[in-house]
């Protein structure tokens, strides 16, 4: 059963990331030159961390970010989408519970990972001067990014959550 959960997690991010930079880019808002999607991966890692906890979902955000620095058309050095997805896993790791997190609670992990993971990966990218912007284009293009996280919520997170709720062991036995 570990192993389905693992091959379904990671099924999971290959879907998100394929969506992510196939499917999205067509309705990407435009901020400082740049077309901002939702991040799919990151509700999946999100998803994964409330329902399976922080191990799990750490190494899935890992294996998400390092996928996502790595599909084209990423602009961007390499490690940076890994590291916030990590931490990400670990922020909505802190929400689980034995029971099903209630909806306002799913949405506020939600909120606050995109925020965090958004904000992580941006600031990497200052210090790495990679690219180059400056500190409001950063808050506005973090903002759009939570705004578009938090909408698409409601339509992947139940589903994410009940498929990761199948296929995890103590659960399933039940």
């Amino acid at each position: 059963m570990k192993l389905l959960g693992a091959v379904t997690g990671v099924a999971a991010v290959v879907v998100a990331l394929v969506l992510q930079v196939s499917l999205f880019p067509h309705f990407a808002l435009p901020v400082m030159g740049h077309g901002i999607v939702p991040n799919l991966v990151l509700l999946v890692v999100g998803a994964a961390s409330l329902t399976r906890g922080a191990a799990f979902g750490m190494l899935l955000g890992f294996v998400g970010g390092v996928a996502l620095d790595l599909a084209p058309p990423a602009d961007h050095l390499a490690g940076r989408w890994a590291l916030a997805l990590v931490v990400v896993a670990y922020v909505a790791s802190r929400v689980r519970t034995d029971s099903r997190p209630s909806t306002v609670a799913v949405i506020g992990t939600v909120a606050a990972s995109s925020f965090v993971g958004t904000s992580l990966f941006a600031l990497s990218g200052l210090l790495l001067r990679d690219p180059v912007m400056s500190v409001p284009d950063l808050l506005q293009v973090i903002l759009v990014a939570l705004v578009w996280d938090v909408l698409l919520t409601p339509f992947v997170l139940p589903v994410m959550m009940r498929m990761f709720d199948a296929v995890t062991p103590e659960r399933a036995a039940v």
